[in-house]
């Protein structure tokens, strides 16, 4: 089965044309999105009740969460000051433009979305605000597969697209038996202990990186189309008429630097300053 994976939106309704023409043209079976639908792009009504007319299967992301519980998670929102003044522009903006309808289908989706070995989700299994960056410490990216019982773990959030293989994964855990206390002293006495080792078959993270807002350096709509049966991925890269959208932006009103951001196609200072930290609101 050949699997489109989509994600990070955030209202850019051209991009998101433009990346569904290029997945029926590469017949794909079946769609998934990670989210983030909403947020920081002039089209966020559009957009949602685009997914939703196609029922394609879709996480919450964290611009989904904002725009139903509001502005109350921890300081991962909005890594920087300048972040967060922007940050909460959009949000001021999107808040007051998206439709009752529009907040009813994102309060509803799930965080995850599992199926044949194969588990969606924005951030991480963890959290929506949880960045899965390539040079994620080896143990904690297993780990982050492991949790959902995948073989395949795909996310998006970071906007970058990537694929990460973890080969010969091995899991080793020390068990101490015969515990005893000493009867003339306070020190405890281990008189044995047995080595216990675990390994893992091939696991992938695969980030879909962003429909909407790319961070990879150029302004092109990014996605996933994976083939579970050869097991391949293709990463692939859609140029659609970004100009459009950073006109609309200007036009509604949101902030110039979003038209500029996306069209060079960088983060401009959006980075976590920690972004293996997971958001414990």
């Amino acid at each position: 089965m050949k699997t489109a994976v989509i994600s990070c939106i955030h209202g850019n309704y051209e991009a998101l044309d433009a990346v569904l023409l290029d997945i029926d043209a590469h017949q794909a079976d079946q769609i998934v999105c990670l989210g983030d639908l909403v947020g920081y792009g002039p089209h966020p009504n559009a957009v949602v009740e685009r997914i939703r007319s196609l029922d394609i299967p879709t996480v919450q992301g964290c611009w989904d969460e904002d725009m139903v519980h509001g502005l109350d998670a921890c300081d991962c929102s909005y890594p920087s000051l300048l972040a967060e003044v922007r940050g909460k522009a959009a949000h001021a903006w999107t808040e007051q433009e998206i439709h009752p309808e529009t907040r009813e289908f994102l309060a509803q989706l799930p965080l995850s979305h599992c199926q044949d070995g194969l588990a969606f989700v924005h951030g991480s299994p963890h959290s929506q605000h949880e960045y899965l960056l390539p040079d994620m410490d080896a143990f904690t990216a297993l780990e982050r597969v492991l949790s959902l019982g995948a073989d395949v773990l795909f996310c998006g959030h970071t906007h970058v697209p990537y694929v990460r293989e973890l080969r010969e994964s091995e899991l080793r855990v020390s068990l101490q038996t015969g515990v005893r206390q000493a009867k003339s002293t306070a020190k405890t006495i281990v008189e044995s202990a047995t080595n216990e080792s675990l390994r893992f078959p091939l696991k992938r993270i695969i980030n879909a990186g962003s429909v909407g807002e790319p961070r990879h350096g150029r302004p092109n709509a990014t996605y996933v189309l994976y083939d579970s049966e050869q097991q391949t991925t293709l990463l692939r890269e859609v140029e659609y008429d970004y100009q459009k959208t950073c006109a609309d932006i200007l036009a509604k009103g949101l902030p110039p630097i979003f038209a500029w951001r996306l069209a060079q196609g960088l983060e401009f200072a959006e980075r976590a300053d920690d972004p293996s930290h997971v958001c414990e609101r």
